[in-house]
């Protein structure tokens, strides 16, 4: 069985879940995940009516896009730039998330809000994407937060580097709740 990264139509990252293989390149199962990244990914986009639109992904879920009414839309699904967005805030969750379980951090809740600003032109791209962890749980180290926020902008997230590579100016903050 496989485990995708939640990146929209961005890129895809498939994990091999533990016990599926028995070892790893070296003999020896080294860590929890067995990283494959898929050169090639489909997906299909089906026009419902108006501006409404079925999309579904290559693994095969599906999600409804919309636009507004003034543009033809019922406003029933996601905007298209808004998928961008969420496979983004996706993406480098999935990436902090695994980091600090990896750490043994004793997370209770981790939020990614994401705010973006796009040009007054058409295209109407973005020019401006942030990303704010809000990371709760019970003896949260600050470094760990820290790092595994770092290493995602810079390492992992291929969504939010994509965008950087585009001409996006990306950048990330994060706080850390501390339970009692």
């Amino acid at each position: 069985m496989f485990y995708c990264r939640p990146q929209a139509v961005l890129s895809m990252t498939c994990f091999v879940r533990l016990g599926e293989l028995e070892s790893g390149p070296c003999g020896k199962l080294r860590s929890i995940f067995f990283i494959l990244h898929e050169d090639k990914m489909k997906a299909t986009v089906k026009w419902v009516d108006g501006a409404m639109f079925l999309a579904e992904s290559g693994s095969g879920h599906s999600v409804v896009m919309d636009g507004p009414e003034d543009h033809g839309g019922r406003n029933m699904g996601v905007r298209p730039m808004e998928m961008l967005l969420l496979g983004m805030g996706g993406c480098a969750s999935f990436d902090v998330m695994s980091m600090l379980n990896k750490s043994r951090q004793d997370v209770s809740d981790c939020r990614c809000e994401l705010e973006a600003e796009r040009a007054d032109a058409v295209p109407a791209v973005f020019t401006k994407i942030h990303l704010r962890f809000i990371v709760s749980g019970r003896n949260l180290k600050d470094a760990h937060v820290k790092r595994a926020v770092e290493l995602s902008a810079e390492k992992y997230c291929s969504a939010s580097i994509m965008m950087e590579a585009a001409g996006v100016d990306v950048s990330h903050s994060y706080e850390v709740i501390e339970l009692v």
